[in-house]
């Protein structure tokens, strides 16, 4: 095993570099920048040191990154709400704490998925695990459990590029992965030994093995097992490795990634044209043999029938290339679905008909929908997974993440005193009514608020 831990899968080795220019194009900066010769487009024949004037000179319009970010803002304006329902008091405290700090490292719920998906449009998948503290030794009771800290459960959430072998039944779901991450560190402020560690991690639907390998300054070991058990999940029978995928055609970085290259290319030849259209070229028009040195600091003797002048381009393809550039930006958020900010000529006409603008955002809303719905069955099923190996005694569930419009809780108020005004004889509909509005409110308050704010609900509505 130790031999063949560090495998690739097929579908990894295709992807890994698409991955990568993906990362770059999302993060832009200095990161672009220092990849730049990846993607900037050497012309024929052009000559090396050009090349390299080029690439020093290389700059980036990042339209991408700035739509994915928006879209995880948007959709994570208001958090998801975590509804739980039983007797479990424990459960409940656990779950109020778990969604303040879901990774052991101050990260809410909200904002670890808010990460999650922004993974997701850019490689088109996420992967979060879901981890138990390790305890050596068996456990008694559930008490001692929560004493040790055992049954706190947490996440980690992973890249695709860090998924690096996989198989998986027949009905898509995993049978065993391989998780391969990387870290570099020294042991202490005194040690001038580097350590490069590279850590393979083998779960399976019921176990884990972690190998390690570790280069330290120039001389490499072999991977070695390190730690291996039964995981969390091992009684529910499943891989503790939860996937969030969207859709082919909702995958933003796939969609828009090459119109990203092809302005980064045609913005960069522009910006080259122009700042050698600064430097004007002298030019000398005679019959005889010309071989004088041309400079700041020299002068040229002309014949009676010679003439000298200076040239510049006429800007005719500096125009030219300037419109379409404003249409392949425009193309980037038609293409992601937010052509009413793109800022162009075709946006300034969506906002000239109150209805196109209605209609542009309609789509945006529907694309920001699907998004929440890939969120919240992703984290129903960590969720439940979690509650079903701890064994509390609690049904989960997830909403939200369907309202975009900062003004939109006034309709939604009215439209609830309407539905409360026809009369309908229904306590269980009054109940979950109210619940929804108050924690669409008090989206903001902690976890424990909240189900202190269901029970109260609850109780002011007798059963039976």
């Amino acid at each position: 095993m130790e031999a063949q831990i560090d495998r690739e899968h097929p579908d990894y080795v295709a992807k890994k570099t698409t991955w990568r220019t993906y990362r770059d194009l999302y993060v832009g900066g200095e990161q672009l920048k220092a990849n730049a010769a990846y993607y900037l487009v050497r012309r024929q024949r052009e000559p090396l040191e050009v090349y390299a004037e080029r690439l020093s000179r290389v700059y980036y319009e990042n339209y991408i990154g700035s739509i994915v970010d928006w879209y995880a803002a948007t959709l994570f304006r208001r958090e998801p709400l975590v509804l739980t329902e039983g007797d479990d008091e424990e459960g409940k405290r656990f779950i109020a704490e778990f969604t303040e700090d879901c990774d052991l490292r101050g990260s809410s719920l909200s904002e670890f998925f808010r990460g999650l998906l922004i993974e997701a449009l850019i490689s088109g998948t996420a992967y979060v695990l879901v981890d138990f503290p390790r305890v050596r030794g068996p456990l008694g009771t559930r008490a001692e459990e929560e004493a040790l800290g055992a049954s706190r459960a947490y996440l980690v959430g992973y890249s695709p590029t860090e998924l690096i072998n996989w198989s998986r039944d027949e009905r898509g779901n995993f049978d065993w992965v391989v998780i391969r991450t990387h870290r570099t560190y020294r042991e202490s402020a005194a040690s001038e030994e580097l350590i490069q560690e590279t850590r393979w991690t083998y779960y399976d639907r019921t176990g884990f093995r972690v190998y390690r390998r570790q280069r330290i300054n120039e001389t490499t070991g072999v991977p070695e097992l390190v730690d291996s058990g039964r995981h969390g999940l091992a009684k529910q029978q499943r891989v503790p490795l939860f996937e969030m995928r969207v859709p082919e055609g909702l995958w933003l970085m796939n969609k828009a990634g090459l119109l990203q290259l092809e302005h980064f290319n045609k913005a960069n030849a522009l910006s080259w044209a122009l700042t050698m259209g600064l430097f004007a070229s002298p030019v000398v028009y005679t019959d005889r043999e010309w071989n004088q040195i041309v400079g700041e600091s020299y002068y040229i003797q002309l014949g009676p029938e010679d003439r000298f002048g200076w040239t510049e381009p006429e800007g005719k393809v500096f125009t030219i290339a300037a419109e379409n550039l404003a249409r392949l930006q425009e193309e980037i958020y038609r293409v992601c679905y937010l052509l009413s900010q793109a800022g162009g000529r075709l946006s300034s006409a969506a906002l000239q008909s109150g209805i196109s603008k209605q209609r542009d955002f309609a789509i945006t809303q529907e694309v920001l929908r699907t998004y929440g719905d890939i969120v919240k069955d992703t984290m129903k099923r960590v969720l439940r997974s979690i509650v079903a190996a701890r064994e509390d005694g609690l049904a989960v569930d997830v909403s939200g993440l369907e309202e975009f419009d900062i003004g939109d809780f006034s309709a939604e108020l009215a439209d609830a005193e309407r539905l409360l005004s026809l009369g309908i004889p229904s306590e269980t509909l009054r109940k979950q009514l109210f619940k929804k509005l108050a924690f669409k409110y008090l989206c903001d308050v902690r976890q424990e608020v909240k189900e202190r704010i269901a029970e109260e609900i609850e109780a002011a509505f007798p059963k039976g």
